[in-house]
C-alpha cells in the first residue's frame, strides 16, 4: 500500500512539473489540507513539523497556527513510520506552546509475527528498525480517544526531556482544548513498547542461571487493536534496547481500544535492560500506570498519580529493577500500588509446568527499592457507596510465583482509613499468595527495611513451612503500625504516635515515629531514609505534574 501511494504521488508530481510546477514531492500530512509554504502563528512562514522520506516522497506535518498536524498519510495504525535507524524522525519543540497533533495512532517500525519475515527485514535486535526522537519540552497529543502509540520490536524512541522541560504525551482534549479534569481518563489509548526480552508466554530452552535461554518464533500478541493493527513482542534478549525515556510523562490514558482491552499508561512488553528509563510519570490512567510483561528494563524515579488500577504491574517473568517510585492514589479511586504475577497464563498451567518455570528462573523476580505507596481505602463499584473503578485500594499483592525483592518501602493507608465492606480481603497493605508463601519461608521472596502503616496490615494464608503468619514474617525485617480504622494523620503536625510523612515526603528517619517510638529498621544500601522522596532531596520538583501547586490541575487530596 505504501509503495503504491508513493508511485501515485510521484505520478502527480511529474504532472505538476509538466505544468510548470516544482520537482520536489512533498505530501502534506493532514487529511484536510493546509498550505505548508505560508506557515502560521509563530512559525513565520517556515514549517517546523516533523518529516521523513518514504520511497522518494517527503511526508511532513502541516502547520495549523502554532501546532503541527499529522494525518493518516503521515502515520497510522496500519501505516507505520519506516525510516533508516540512522535517520530518525525528529519532533522539535514548537514555539508559543505549539503541540504535535496526531489524527491517528503513532506507530514506529513494522510489526512482525514470524522469525522468517523478521530475519528477511534484518530486524534482530533494538536499533535495527526505525527510530523517532522527541526533544525536551515537546508535547504530543492524540485527537482520537482510541488512538495510541507503539514502538515495535527493533525500533526505538529517544524522548529525552529535561527538568523544567519534560516530554508529555497526552490528548488534544487536554493539551489544546483544556477540557479535561484533573482525574479524567480514557482521553487516548497509551504507549506500547515491544521488545525482544524474555517473556514466559513463550517456550525456552536453558535456564537463567546458566545464561543460555533460547527461543524461536516467540511472538506474543500485545494489547491493542486486533487485525491489521496487531503488534507482537518477545524473544530471548533481556539486554535489548528500545531507546530512552527521560523526564517523560503520559497523561489521561486508558481508552478501551477493543472490547475488554483498555491500554495502560505505558506497557513495557519484554523491553530489555538496554533501554534507559529515568524520571517517568503516569498521570490519571484508567488501567495500570506501568505494566511489565517480561523483559528486564530498569525504571528509576517513577511517579504514579491517580492511577485507577495498578500503579505498578509485573508479569510474565519480569526481572528488572524499579528504584525510587512514588505512588499516590486518588482519594476515591485506585486499586493496587503493586500487583505482581510471576507466570503468564498461570491458571492454565499444571503444577509440574509451574515448577519447571520456577526451577529455570523463568518466573518474575523484580527488585523494587525506595517505594512510597499512599493508598486510599476506596470501595469497589457495585458495593454500597462504592466509588472505585476496579477493586478497592490496596498496597501490594504478590502472587502466581513472583519472587520479588522489596526494600526501603513505605506503604500506608493512614491518610484515608479503611472503608469496611464486611470482608477483610479488601484494603490490606501486603498480601502474598501461591508459591510466594514458600518462597518467603525460603528467603527467595524478600520484604526488608520497610515501614508498613495500615489498618489492615496483611491478608492471606500463613507461610507453609514455618507456620508463621504473614504479619509475623514481615515484622522480622520491617516496622509495622496498625492505624485507626477511620484513618489518622501520619504527619508530625497532629499525631505523636504516627509520624512518617509530610504530605508525600518521607520524614527523615530520626524524626519518624511509629506507635510513639522511633523506627527500629535501618534503611538498606546506605540510604538516608525509607520511601521514595524527601523534601530536602525532591527529585519530583520542576517536572512531575500534579504534585506542586504551581504545576497541577488540582491540589493533592490529603494536603
Amino acid at each position: 500500500m505504501k509503495k503504491l501511494f508513493a508511485m501515485t504521488a510521484m505520478a502527480s508530481a511529474m504532472a505538476l512539473v509538466g505544468c510548470g510546477g516544482g520537482g520536489d514531492i512533498n505530501i502534506n500530512a493532514q487529511n484536510n489540507s493546509v498550505d505548508n509554504s505560508t506557515g502560521g502563528g509563530s512559525t513565520g512562514g517556515t514549517n517546523f513539523c516533523a518529516s521523513y522520506n518514504d520511497n522518494g516522497v517527503t511526508r511532513q506535518g502541516s502547520v495549523d497556527g502554532v501546532n503541527c498536524i499529522y494525518g493518516s498519510d503521515f502515520v497510522s495504525l496500519t501505516n507505520p513510520i519506516e525510516v533508516a535507524a540512522t535517520d530518525p524522525v525528529v519532533f522539535t519543540k514548537l514555539s508559543n506552546g505549539g503541540v504535535h497533533i496526531f489524527r491517528d495512532s503513532l506507530v514506529v517500525g513494522r510489526n512482525y509475527d514470524n522469525d522468517a519475515d523478521m530475519a528477511a527485514a534484518g530486524i534482530v535486535e533494538g536499533g535495527d528498525g526505525s527510530a523517532i526522537e522527541i526533544e525536551a519540552g515537546v508535547t504530543l497529543a492524540f485527537q482520537g480517544s482510541d488512538d495510541y502509540m507503539v514502538i515495535n520490536r527493533g525500533s526505538q524512541i529517544f524522548a529525552n526531556g529535561e527538568q523544567g522541560a519534560p516530554v508529555t504525551i497526552t490528548s488534544v482534549s487536554d493539551a489544546v482544548e483544556n477540557a479535561v479534569g484533573a482525574e479524567d481518563v480514557q482521553q487516548w489509548g497509551g504507549l506500547i513498547i515491544n521488545g525482544f526480552g524474555v517473556t514466559n508466554k513463550c517456550a525456552y530452552t536453558g535456564t537463567f542461571d546458566d545464561d543460555n535461554l533460547a527461543t524461536s518464533d516467540c511472538h506474543v500478541a500485545a494489547e491493542g487493536k486486533a487485525g491489521a493493527g496487531q503488534t507482537h513482542y518477545g524473544g530471548d534478549n533481556n539486554a535489548d534496547s528500545s531507546g530512552s525515556l527521560n523526564y517523560f510523562i503520559v497523561k489521561h490514558t486508558g481508552f478501551e481500544v477493543e472490547e475488554d482491552n483498555e491500554l495502560n499508561g505505558i506497557s513495557f512488553n519484554a523491553v530489555g535492560s538496554g533501554t534507559t528509563v529515568d524520571y517517568l510519570q503516569a498521570y490519571s490512567t484508567y488501567d495500570d500506570g506501568i505494566e511489565f510483561f517480561g523483559g528486564a528494563v530498569n525504571v528509576s524515579h517513577y511517579v504514579a498519580l491517580y492511577v485507577r488500577d495498578d500503579s505498578i504491574d509485573v508479569d510474565e517473568g519480569y526481572r528488572g529493577t524499579i528504584d525510587y517510585a512514588l505512588v499516590i492514589q486518588s482519594e476515591n479511586d485506585g486499586n493496587r500500588c503493586v500487583e505482581s504475577d510471576g507466570i503468564g497464563s498461570y491458571s492454565s498451567k499444571d503444577a509440574a509446568t509451574l515448577q519447571d518455570f520456577i526451577d529455570r528462573g523463568l518466573n518474575s523476580r523484580a527488585t523494587i527499592k525506595n517505594l512510597t505507596c499512599i493508598v486510599s481505602a476506596t470501595e469497589v463499584t457495585g458495593e454500597p457507596n462504592g466509588t472505585g473503578t476496579h477493586d478497592p485500594g490496596q498496597g501490594m499483592r504478590i502472587r502466581e510465583a513472583h519472587f520479588p525483592t522489596i526494600i526501603n518501602a513505605l506503604i500506608t493507608t493512614a491518610y484515608k482509613g479503611d472503608v469496611k465492606l464486611g470482608d477483610d480481603d479488601y484494603n490490606y497493605c501486603v498480601r502474598i499468595d501461591d508459591e510466594g508463601l514458600e518462597a518467603a519461608d525460603d528467603g527467595e521472596l524478600k520484604i526488608e527495611s520497610s515501614i508498613i502503616a495500615c489498618q489492615d496490615l496483611t491478608d492471606g494464608d500463613n507461610l507453609p513451612n514455618s507456620g508463621k503468619t504473614q504479619l509475623a514474617w514481615l515484622q522480622e525485617s520491617n516496622d509495622t503500625y496498625q492505624t485507626l480504622e477511620a484513618g489518622e494523620d501520619p504527619t508530625a503536625a497532629s499525631n505523636a504516635n504516627l509520624e512518617i510523612l509530610n504530605g508525600f515526603y518521607s520524614l527523615p528517619l530520626a524524626d519518624m515515629k511509629l506507635g510513639g517510638a522511633a523506627p527500629t529498621v535501618t534503611p538498606a544500601e546506605g540510604r538516608a531514609y525509607i520511601g521514595a522522596v524527601t523534601e530536602d532531596d525532591d527529585w519530583t520538583a520542576n517536572w512531575a505534574f500534579g504534585l506542586d501547586p504551581a504545576n497541577s490541575a488540582a491540589p493533592l487530596w490529603f494536603e
